[in-house]
């Protein structure tokens, strides 16, 4: 086997990747601390042509030279906006008939691996704060919450890498219905 190399990818422009069908989803960052984070996020967000991404409350915005060493240029093909309050924009999302999930760990949980995604659906996903999770508040006007089933000693995953988890699940089992 020989690794390609990247002109070998074959990887669209920017300008033809903002012109491709985007998978039905949004990633809201719910007061993310870590720049670092944030700029994984969009980079998952481009790999798997995500819609939009929202930023809300204390998450930084691009451009920001932190964000930019882990999106790789993804801030320029993937789109997004801030908000001030996550609350506001989730009764926003649901308005839009998006089905809106927080992915954290409460009570009635649905298992990701147990999560059966409706392909006429449009899906918002929440990710929270790296020390306090999805605020409460916005949990509480949420259609479900997604739970990554864990097995070991800790209670959960980085944020970027809880992202990349669910992201990659979802389009998965979307890509299974849609394509025969």
């Amino acid at each position: 086997m020989r690794k390609l190399k990247n002109e070998e990818l074959n990887r669209p422009s920017v300008e033809a990747f903002k012109t491709t069908p985007k998978f039905p989803l949004v990633i809201v960052l719910d007061n993310i601390r870590s720049l670092n984070n944030i700029g994984s996020v969009f980079r998952t967000a481009d790999a798997f042509l995500i819609e939009k991404i929202h930023l809300c409350g204390i998450t930084a915005v691009p451009p920001h030279k932190d964000i930019h060493k882990t999106a790789l240029g993804a801030t320029e093909s993937v789109a997004w906006e801030y908000h001030k309050s996550t609350v506001e924009l989730v009764q926003e999302l649901k308005a839009l008939d998006f089905c809106v999930m927080a992915v954290e760990q409460t009570e009635h949980a649905t298992m990701l691996n147990q999560f059966s995604i409706n392909a006429d659906k449009k899906y918002a996903l929440i990710f929270g704060n790296e020390v306090k999770g999805v605020a409460q508040e916005v949990v509480d006007l949420c259609d479900g919450v997604l739970e990554i089933p864990q097995y070991g000693t800790k209670h959960s995953l980085n944020i970027a890498v809880s992202v990349g988890v669910v992201v990659w699940d979802l389009w998965s089992k979307l890509y299974k219905i849609k394509m025969p």
